[in-house]
């Protein structure tokens, strides 16, 4: 186990020394996995430092992957559902035909919504995000302020950041830790910058309940905004190498 910064850079310059490792876990997370198993760092879903006064995170060198930085329905009360009736199309996943509506939104073009002729963007306005189709109408929104609130209440906290080359796939993925950051102090305005630049998604998953008394009624699963794994840092003002 870590406990200081020290620590980590200790640990962590033994790590970059073995080499190719083998994930501790399959899929998209296994990066983090075997990293925190190399540490000592017992696994755990609290929101909350790992070690010290720091959060890790990790990320695979040159990857697509996306990760999301946060998630927030976003406004007018009643948004969601009004995405969903005005835009959705039916899908296999559900026993009946009611409409549902999965699309990664971006701000530097409309992205067209599956099969329905209907297309949709994300404008970055003077006060607020707002998610608006081709004729220009505003269909929902988030105030700048609200935003910027939730996001800096998240990232309050310091990270190291650290940098694998990966080869490989599934449980035969493997890991070649050769960078480790230290980032603190999220930028909201640059957060808007990558958004506006289209660096930043915005998606969709709104469907439906399944069963209870809420059957067949309108269910945000959780409209989040994404990054590519490799920008992530770009979201904090001090980025200071460490290894």
């Amino acid at each position: 186990m870590i406990y200081t910064l020290e620590d980590f850079i200790y640990e962590f310059e033994n790590i970059c020394d073995m080499g190719w490792i083998k994930t501790h876990r399959a899929g998209p997370t296994g990066i983090g996995k075997t990293l925190e198993d190399l540490l000592g760092i017992p696994e755990n879903n609290i929101d909350g430092p790992d070690f010290g006064d720091y959060e890790l995170k990790s990320c695979r060198l040159n990857s697509n992957s996306m990760l999301t930085i946060f998630t927030k329905t976003p406004q007018p009360r009643g948004a969601a559902n009004t995405l969903r009736m005005t835009f959705g199309y039916s899908s296999d996943a559900y026993d009946n035909d009611e409409k549902v509506l999965h699309s990664t939104l971006s701000a530097d073009r409309f992205v067209p919504i599956a099969d329905t002729g209907r297309s949709l963007k994300i404008l970055c306005g003077p006060t607020k995000i707002s998610i608006i189709a081709e004729d220009g109408i505003e269909y929902a929104y988030w105030t700048r302020e609200q935003l910027k609130v939730a996001f800096e209440k998240k990232y309050k906290n310091k990270f190291v950041y650290v940098k694998a080359l990966s080869r490989g796939l599934g449980s035969n993925e493997e890991f070649k830790f050769v960078e480790a950051y230290e980032v603190s102090g999220f930028d909201y305005e640059a957060f808007v910058d990558l958004l506006e630049e289209g660096r930043i998604y915005i998606d969709l998953r709104i469907g439906q309940y399944h069963g209870g008394i809420k059957h067949g009624q309108t269910h945000d699963h959780g409209t989040g905004f994404r990054i590519k794994e490799n920008d992530q840092p770009l979201l904090f003002k001090v980025n200071k190498r460490l290894v």
